[in-house]
């Protein structure tokens, strides 16, 4: 098996190339969706969520809005909050891995693969890339979203440049679909002809 890291900034358009993974037949592991589920309506890690930090959370699971007003500026809180987060993400990776053991090639979706040393426990890696302005107008196209949040999660990852520079490989997706999906696929030649070799 192959774990194949696939990772990008905000508005890289990342998901899309995770949903052409899976369209391939590719199993992939969305960190950010394991996220909303254990953060989520009953969730696992509701009470130690709000036990940490007190109303951010209610009927609905985490108020994503407060928990981001309680945490966003505060380094510390920050680590506190990845503390309760990532070892539950570790253990939903580990179910996944035991689910998908006879797959060739599995995807681990994960935004912060370089920033949270997620790089180290994976095979190849993948960026999901496009220029900085398609990714600007992307992110600032989203609701709630605006050019000084925008900046402040960019200041907490990895410049795009250092991303590409470290990937085995890089997925366009400031270009028509099918070239994206062109690249997708090429990205599954190489790693299985990798893992036939």
């Amino acid at each position: 098996m192959i774990k194949l890291g696939l990772t990008g900034s905000i508005g890289m358009g990342k998901s899309t190339v995770a949903a052409m993974f899976a369209d391939e037949g590719v199993p992939v592991f969305d960190a950010d969706a394991t996220v909303h589920r254990l953060q989520g309506p009953g969730g696992a890690l509701l009470l130690a969520i709000e036990a940490a930090f007190p109303g951010t959370t209610g009927g609905q699971g985490v108020d994503r809005a407060a928990l981001s007003a309680t945490v966003f500026h505060d380094d510390a809180a920050i680590k506190r909050l990845e503390a309760i987060v990532h070892p539950a993400v570790g253990a939903a990776r580990a179910a996944f891995l035991t689910d998908h053991a006879a797959a060739p090639i599995i995807v681990f979706d994960v935004p912060l693969l370089f920033e949270t040393g997620g790089d180290a426990h994976v095979d190849k890696i993948a960026v999901v890339s496009a220029s900085a302005d398609v990714q600007r107008a992307r992110v600032l196209a989203r609701p709630g979203q605006h050019a000084a949040k925008f900046d402040a999660i960019l200041a907490r990852q990895l410049p795009d440049a250092q991303k590409r520079a470290r990937a085995d490989f890089v997925i366009p997706t400031d270009v028509p679909l099918d070239v994206t999906r062109a690249a997708v696929r090429n990205v599954i030649a190489c790693l299985l002809a990798y893992e036939g070799g």
